[in-house]
């Protein structure tokens, strides 16, 4: 198909917040038939500039296009109506009602102002098809896993049947075979003649589906170049305005030392008679396929979630882990998935957010001791390199990869044995991510036990020292040296190895 027609451009969009310059005469076109990936890092601008082309914000200046007509779009109901649709990074979703009735919100097919629910059903299930689910249209959105609830937000905008789509971070919550099906269906939009935004900060699908390249730096357009005539290291000079030699650090050189011992830990289905250890200076990579148990053995380990049986020792001594109290005690922590929700107070500032993993220590007649609180998140804003004013600024208006440095940070504050860490690059930027790597690796460096779970293979290649990869809850295979390799990651995590491997 040759691609002439515009369907949407935007020309020197300007946006301007207090004491912030968010947008700077920004030009965009997406063509028909056309895939186009916007990167750049967090805070870059992405997604004011998304805000903006679907009505969820009104530029300073600056025209948007739909189609070659100037349109004015004072909120996303207009953007819809005149066929633009966004699948959201951040799931907006009912959950008290029914997956279809999430699907068709707004466009549910009545008779006598009653729903059609029959017709309903058929709409949806003719969509959730392609995904292969495994739940119906009719179950409630609170039931669904993260996972299947994030198809259930691509498909309501796969419902609208509009002319662009935009896609930011579709794949943070997708299992491999979900985000392969999701690749499917953007390539028969794309045959259609649809255009498709396509925002996310895994270089290897963008490479795999894009058909050009426009990068954001701090506001400005960068430039925009042809996917087939750049690579990785370019978009990233593009991005960062230098380069990243090393995304991975150097592997560390672990001692030997058995910090952590866990035997035949049992916590329902998906924690079935797990065993490994964990040495001094480690970083020990988990990684499962979704629904595999890595994060449910985890969680079982620290106290968070109950288990049924299983010895669990530190510094070769056994320990009593019962609840978080005790894991903390010990000196072990677990850092959750979800900063937003629960590792993080997004309304409070970074050093009230420090503080109250110390209230113990900074506590006095009820009140927190303002100074030593100070001086307690200036030393993590320091040590981990945040990017704030000062202390006193709301953890909610940081960088998705700034708010990762204060969750990590207000922990390694309390001086820990023991870090865990589920999925800690999530949804940030390949520079962050970086300062990220490299700051695991330096307190692996300090003697500080870390594991890893992550669903990106080239994290869990990259940053680990060994892998466990687990499959229906239990450990499939502990791998080093030359097992650390894509392929034989997956054959262990899809439980096609015959034997188990222990590193």
């Amino acid at each position: 198909m040759c691609l002439t027609r515009t369907l949407l451009e935007a020309k020197g969009i300007r946006k301007v917040f207090p004491g912030t310059v968010a947008l700077d005469h920004v030009s965009f076109e997406l063509l028909e038939g056309e895939i186009h990936a916007l990167m750049g890092e967090n805070g870059a601008g992405k997604s004011t500039f998304l805000k903006i082309v679907t009505g969820a914000l009104q530029p300073d200046a600056g025209e948007i296009y739909i189609a070659g007509r100037s349109v004015k779009m004072h909120s996303p109901v207009d953007a819809r109506r005149m066929g633009v649709a966004i699948v959201h990074q951040e799931l907006s979703l009912f959950p008290d009602i029914s997956v279809m009735e999430n699907i068709l919100v707004g466009q549910t097919p009545t008779r006598a102002g009653f729903m059609r629910r029959r017709q309903m059903q058929e709409i949806c299930e003719h969509y959730l098809e392609r995904f292969q689910v495994r739940f119906s249209p009719t179950d409630v959105v609170k039931d669904l896993s993260v996972s299947q609830q994030q198809i259930v937000e691509i498909v309501k905008a796969l419902v609208t049947d509009a002319d662009v789509y935009i896609f930011d971070e579709p794949t943070s919550a997708l299992s491999v075979d979900d985000a392969s099906r999701l690749f499917g269906v953007l390539r028969e939009l794309k045959s259609k003649g649809k255009g498709v935004i396509y925002v996310s900060h895994k270089f290897d699908e963008i490479f795999q589906l894009s058909d050009r390249i426009t990068v954001l730096r701090d506001g400005s357009l960068i430039g925009t170049v042809p996917t087939s005539e750049t690579n990785a290291d370019e978009v990233i000079r593009m991005m960062v305005g230098r380069s990243i030699e090393r995304i991975y650090p150097e592997k560390g050189r672990p001692n030997g030392q058995v910090l952590l011992k866990v035997q035949n830990l049992n916590a329902g289905s998906k924690c079935r008679n797990v065993s490994f250890e964990l040495h001094k200076g480690e970083i020990l990579g988990v990684f499962g396929l979704v629904g595999s148990g890595r994060t449910e053995i985890m969680r079982a380990m620290a106290g968070i979630a109950p288990r049924t049986s299983g010895e669990i020792a530190m510094d070769g001594h056994a320990v009593r882990i019962h609840t978080v109290q005790d894991a903390m005690r010990h000196g072990l922590y677990y850092l959750t998935e979800d900063r937003k929700e629960q590792g993080l107070f997004l309304k409070m500032s970074i050093r009230d957010n420090v503080a109250v993993t110390h209230l113990e220590r900074l506590s006095k007649r009820g009140l927190i001791q303002r100074g030593p609180a100070r001086d307690l998140a200036n030393n993590v804003i320091r040590d981990l390199r945040v990017k704030a004013k000062d202390d006193e600024q709301l953890v909610g208006s940081l960088s998705g990869g700034n708010q990762q440095k204060v969750m990590i940070g207000k922990w390694i504050s309390r001086q820990p044995k023991v870090l865990i860490l589920d999925e800690p690059t999530r949804g940030i930027d390949v520079g962050a991510k970086a300062e990220i790597h490299q700051l695991l690796r330096r307190l692996a460096n300090e003697g500080i036990g870390i594991i890893v779970i992550s669903s990106e293979l080239p994290e869990i290649v990259g940053l680990s020292d060994r892998v466990m990869v687990i499959h229906n809850g239990a450990v499939a295979g502990i791998l080093t040296g030359q097992q650390l390799n894509d392929e034989t990651i997956m054959e262990f995590a899809s439980g096609l190895h015959k034997e188990t491997a222990v590193g």
